[in-house]
């Protein structure tokens, strides 16, 4: 009888040791920057009912939730002359932590002070087709700010992500719009009821190209003229101000329409306003005015973000924007917030393909007492807890063996020091402290705990 090998489902991943010292420190430095803005942390359940995640991503990102199959007797009483799915699935799991916020807020909404500075370290799931850098379970770090409309709010999230790549090491490009902006296209090319169509197609120009859009956009009904707006938009280039200067006499009236976008005119006083506060703030990393940004979820309203990264290509390493109406959906209404997503999974190849996790990432023991017998171990044991009391890493082999094999764990740990400590050390009242890498040894009085420390430091 054969034994079937053991495997996990596609798109999804195993995290040893390794991998999980270094996801903790993308994690642990994205933390300590949230928190220096005055952003606390906050946890939602893996799953929601489906009636909170549904309609909220659009019709693609609805193809994407996973399905929980009720428990129980799921199809006991299925009417099969109606549709199956809503009747043996109720819950599914979150397909990202911005709904799940927005859900939290509306119904905790009497615990909590506005406006609300939160941030969310959780997985995610997605039905999306695997490949590189993308997976169907995935770590988010979102930080979020709902309460107010100030763009000083957006201005912080910019800053973050400057800071957090900063410390990581990753040179990264900001990508900035404004869906008002994206709403304006659709207004001067003649087809205000289509931007959601057009939103949908100009979000996949980096992965289809151009004519792919174009072609995408006339399936939906855009007329030519229509279509031919929107690529003289997407063709612009040079600086923020140059492409805001012709953005202004498009929406002015100045395209073939002559139709005049006062909602298009109203994003780019956003976003003349946030690149204005980014210039006194001064912030290191690159900023584009990105026309072709669109993010192709339903609930962003205003500014519109997504960071990737100079010197590896793997797509958007982090994204977000304003989202104006999200609360209502939960009964909330008029209450603005923005928010941003670091994708901790591409950020970790990112940091592989660089070669940029510090070194020492994967020391977790500081000291390692090697045993030689029973009355050695007993001696050893409450150096080891005056020691761990002060906040060293240190392990205790297990058993009595030979030396070379616990020198060997020692070196595949890769941990710094080890002791080594027989009856003369015993008699002594010593411990014998040795540092693997530069050879120097030491014998230490067993109460000179500030001496040991002072060695191991």
């Amino acid at each position: 009888m054969s034994v079937q090998k053991p495997s996990i489902p596609k798109g999804t991943r195993d995290f040893g040791q390794k991998e999980m010292a270094r996801r903790n420190y993308i994690f642990d430095t994205i933390r300590s920057v949230f928190r220096t803005y005055g952003y606390q942390e906050i946890q939602t359940p893996a799953q929601e009912n489906l009636s909170t995640l549904l309609g909220k991503y659009g019709e693609e990102g609805d193809k994407l939730l996973f399905r929980i199959l009720n428990s129980g007797d799921a199809f006991g009483s299925v009417d099969f002359d109606k549709p199956l799915t809503p009747q043996v699935c109720e819950k599914g799991l979150r397909y990202d932590l911005t709904v799940p916020f927005a859900r939290y807020v509306v119904q905790h909404q009497s615990e909590i002070s506005f406006p609300f500075k939160r941030f969310q370290i959780q997985p995610v799931w997605r039905a999306d087709r695997p490949q590189k850098g993308r997976y169907r379970e995935f770590y988010q770090c979102d930080v979020d700010v709902i309460g107010s409309r100030s763009q000083v709010n957006e201005l912080e999230l910019v800053q973050m992500v400057d800071t957090v790549f900063g410390k990581l090491g990753v040179r990264v490009c900001i990508h900035i719009n404004n869906r008002k902006v994206l709403t304006g296209f659709a207004e001067i090319a003649g087809a205000p009821d289509k931007v959601v169509d057009i939103t949908v197609a100009i979000d996949k120009l980096d992965k289809i190209g151009l004519e792919k859009v174009k072609e995408e956009m006339a399936d939906k009904g855009l007329e030519a003229g229509g279509i031919a707006v929107i690529e003289q938009i997407l063709s612009l280039s040079g600086s923020f101000g140059e492409k805001l200067a012709a953005m202004k006499a498009l929406f002015n009236g100045g395209s073939a329409s002559g139709v005049v976008s006062e909602t298009g005119l109203k994003g780019l006083g956003e976003l003349e306003e946030l690149f204005g506060l980014m210039d006194a703030a001064g912030i290191s990393a690159p900023v584009e005015m990105d026309l072709s940004l669109a993010r192709g979820l339903n609930y962003y309203t205003g500014a519109i973000f997504e960071v990737k990264a100079l010197d590896w290509e793997i797509g958007s390493i982090c994204g977000g924007g304003r989202y104006d109406n999200l609360t209502g959906i939960f009964g909330l209404p008029d209450l603005s917030g923005v928010g941003i997503s670091f994708g901790a999974d591409r950020i970790y190849d990112v940091l592989v393909g660089l070669e940029l996790f510090p070194a020492n990432l994967e020391q977790a023991t500081t000291l390692l007492f090697a045993v030689m017998g029973a009355d050695e171990l007993r001696y050893v044991l409450p150096v080891a807890k005056a020691l761990r009391g002060a906040g060293v890493a240190v392990e205790v082999y297990p058993e009595a063996t030979k030396l070379k094999k616990q020198f060997d764990y020692a070196d595949k740990k890769a941990i710094p020091f080890i002791s080594i400590n027989g009856s003369s050390e015993i008699e002594a009242g010593t411990v014998n402290i040795k540092n693997l890498q530069s050879g120097e040894q030491k014998a230490f009085a067993v109460s000179a705990l500030q001496e040991i420390l002072a060695f191991l430091s």
